[in-house]
């Protein structure tokens, strides 16, 4: 199978129009799953997986006995402007955030009331190119008392998670300690990288990596490559993992770059298809969600987990996903919208609606702000977008 793009969160940057309203727009789909980091660029080629097809399927169109889902987004304002390739980012306790540069390798903090900028430190050893660099970020579940900010990032050799003390009574610029190390070795890539991390109901670390463009690496359970991981705050394997002494937690992944829990506790990701569906999984411990053999659902054959969305890649290349107000959140980056899938259980109980389409350009990160309230991260100035003043952004958005 040959890669369809070596480029993987989007296409050649298109002007993105100036929409002075808020634009609120239909989801297509019904019978939904995901799609991918972006499309071949011209002149690429590429197959896609055995069985997936160009073309959507019937099931993609939207029926009556799955209603749209009802509600609105509104943004409450502009939190910070003029970022530089913003990737991860961290609510701090009292409500200033925390962001990281993935060109930069530096960690901004964001005075969430004024939108000051300020930066606490670099992360030594990040070697931005291509997808890879300083990327997710996470604070410690003890932070009140360790001041420990996780980091998922790029180095010569390796993608690898490591953890920093942040200690504010230090001058700007030399607040972050030397890296700790926790977990290394997450093969590295031009493409595909995965990065996000984030700390689940149990207190343990979870990280979504990519299959650095060496598309079976997803199916070896023997690489941290195209996985889902789940470790201690040491980064040490857990006795309740699917494989003894092992981080890996799910596999068959092409690249994931959001996790989010629900009220249940149930862990759902967002991941990059190639050419055909991105999607939206529930993840189970153990399971398999069939990269490359599969993309998309795979027509009930029980041999891989199927997505309970799915969306064509023109319309996601989605990144972050954060839990709120009964929904998933989903940030796309070639899609340039945000995506809302109510949640009933472990399934949607309506079908996917768009928000912001074209608003802002390429969506990043999303985390949920408590309430009904989102962080939004922009992504226009990754080398893919069309920057415009003020990119890029963190906005506070209200959801209804």
């Amino acid at each position: 199978m040959l890669l369809a793009t070596p480029l993987g969160e989007g296409i050649p940057p298109v002007q993105r129009p100036t929409v002075t309203a808020l634009l609120v727009v239909s989801a297509l789909l019904a019978a939904t799953g995901c799609a991918a980091d972006g499309q071949s660029p011209p002149g690429a080629t590429g197959t896609p997986p055995p069985s997936a097809s160009a073309t959507p399927s019937p099931s993609a169109s939207p029926t009556p006995s799955v209603p749209l889902a009802k509600g609105s987004v509104r943004v409450v304002r502009t939190v910070a402007e003029g970022l530089t390739s913003p990737w991860g980012l961290a609510e701090l306790p009292g409500g200033d955030l925390l962001v990281s540069s993935r060109d930069e390798g530096t960690i901004t903090r964001v005075d969430a009331e004024t939108g000051k900028l300020t930066v606490v430190g670099e992360v030594p050893g990040v070697d931005p190119g291509g997808e890879g660099g300083l990327l997710g970020l996470a604070l410690s579940p003890s932070y009140g008392e360790d001041q420990l900010v996780y980091a998922y990032f790029t180095t010569a050799s390796d993608n690898r998670i490591a953890r920093m003390i942040y200690d504010e009574s230090r001058p700007a610029g030399q607040q972050l300690g030397a890296p700790d190390t926790v977990l290394r070795g997450i093969p590295k890539g031009t493409i595909h990288n995965g990065g996000r991390i984030a700390f689940g109901p149990d207190g343990m670390l979870y990280a979504g990596t990519g299959e650095t463009g060496e598309q079976g690496l997803s199916q070896d359970r023997d690489s941290l490559a195209g996985k889902i991981l789940r470790m201690t705050p040491d980064g040490q394997p857990l006795h309740g993992n699917p494989q003894e002494d092992s981080v890996v937690y799910s596999y068959g992944h092409r690249n994931v770059q959001g996790l989010a829990w629900d009220s249940e506790k149930r862990l759902w990701a967002s991941e990059f298809g190639q050419n055909t569906w991105d999607e939206l999984n529930l993840i189970q411990p153990g399971r398999n969600y069939g990269w490359p053999d599969v993309e998309g659902k795979d027509g009930g054959s029980g041999d891989f987990v199927d997505p309970v969305a799915q969306w064509d890649t023109a319309e996601a290349s989605p990144s972050g996903l954060a839990v709120a107000a009964g929904s998933a959140w989903m940030a796309g980056l070639r899609g340039q919208r945000l995506w809302s899938i109510p949640l009933a259980g472990g399934k949607p109980s309506a079908a996917p609606q768009a928000f912001l389409e074209g608003e802002y350009g390429r969506l990043r990160t999303v985390l949920a702000a408590g309430g009904n309230r989102l962080w939004l991260v922009t992504s226009e100035t990754d080398g893919r977008g069309t920057p415009e003043p003020g990119d890029d952004r963190i906005l506070l958005l209200e959801v209804r």
